[in-house]
């Protein structure tokens, strides 16, 4: 491959925070240094949450053998803004990219981010939210993924976009940058790439979505561990929210809006009911049932639209997967407003709040 001389004298320090990932750490590490990183000084700065797995012992034999600058610090706060924040501090590199273990890399990502960074001036650049899925429920739960149903438009969900975004996929700035950013949010077990993106916006600054940025992301394999993965999205949307008293979208508040409403109606269906009121009651049944049948009709036009891109074999269960992104998120929202409306996000009560960092 001809050398990339836009990325020539760059000084690269990918950070990564990981916890009891015995194993995936290797397989990881072994397809980072497999790289195209030709006329770029790369270093690498591991934030362990302390795993208790063996994941610290498969670094140290890792380590010993490699010829490779990985640096492998602590991460006591155990989550990922908390490990982002101690690898961007002990990072010597100038331009910093962030990884995770379980995504897959193109061989050219990290020459790729760099050459977009440096091109397009951006302050954060990445590419789009590419899966990667095996088995039939992970193929599904993808299918959807990239459905401007699941996700309201979001245009990282869309491989072939480019051009400014609100966010991106992990990202590439300038270490410079994200130091007068002021770092990630450490009250934030989830959304914190989200948040920096949006602190980062309003402060003037450019996102920028390139698709020759190439990584795949490995969806659940079950609808229990997609709900559980949303419901935090949810959850976590909320204090972000708070801090910058306007939405990043109003999507954001579409799923929680809507579970509102049908439960409403469903209240004041059982109220008139109980109480002999028939017309009160018939109304507030013709609403839900047809507020039930829209939502119903938009999942199935969507899951035939997901279905003849991605198989129709998929078709029976897309519209199911559809309910628990919505579902989840939406009900995610809804008990983060009760919680923080109770609770200051703080990094203490952020670790006592749905902690998990790895899957």
């Amino acid at each position: 491959m001809a050398e990339n001389r836009s990325v020539n004298g760059a000084s690269v320090s990918v950070i990564v925070p990981c916890r009891n990932e015995a194993g995936h750490i290797a397989t990881f590490l072994d397809s980072l240094w497999n790289q195209q990183i030709s006329g770029i000084d790369l270093e690498v700065v591991l934030a362990d949450g302390m795993s208790d797995d063996g994941t610290r012992e498969a670094l140290a034999a890792y380590a010993s053998r490699s010829r490779r600058r990985l640096l492998v610090i602590d991460n006591p706060g155990r989550i990922a803004s908390t490990g982002l924040n101690a690898g961007i501090r002990a990072a010597s590199g100038n331009i910093i990219i962030r990884m995770d273990c379980h995504t897959e890399y193109a061989a050219d990502y990290i020459e790729r981010c760099v050459q977009v960074l440096r091109e397009t001036n951006a302050d954060n650049v990445g590419g789009p939210a590419r899966t990667k899925a095996d088995g039939y429920v992970a193929r599904a739960i993808a299918s959807a993924y990239h459905s401007p149903f699941s996700t309201g438009g979001a245009k990282f969900h869309d491989e072939n976009f480019e051009g400014f975004v609100d966010t991106v996929t992990y990202g590439c700035w300038y270490k410079e940058t994200l130091e007068r950013l002021g770092l990630f949010d450490e009250t934030l077990v989830r959304n914190q790439d989200d948040e920096l993106n949006l602190r980062l916006t309003r402060a003037g600054g450019k996102v920028w979505q390139s698709p020759a940025i190439v990584s795949w992301y490995r969806p659940r394999t079950r609808l229990t561990a997609l709900f559980r993965q949303y419901f935090q999205y949810g959850f976590w949307k909320v204090p972000v929210i708070q801090k910058h008293r306007l939405p990043g979208s109003w999507r954001h508040l579409v799923p929680g809006a809507f579970i509102v409403s049908m439960a409403a109606l469903l209240a004041l269906w059982l109220m008139a009911s109980l109480t002999g009121s028939r017309t009160l009651s018939a109304q507030s049944a013709l609403l839900f049932a047809a507020g039930t049948g829209l939502y119903a009709s938009a999942c199935l036009i969507a899951s035939a639209m997901a279905a003849k891109r991605h198989g129709w074999v998929l078709f029976p269960l897309v519209a199911l997967v559809f309910l628990v992104y919505h579902s989840s998120y939406g009900l995610g929202f809804l008990c983060g407003l009760l919680y923080w409306s109770l609770c200051t996000p703080t990094t203490a009560n952020a670790s006592a709040a749905f902690t998990q960092l790895s899957r």
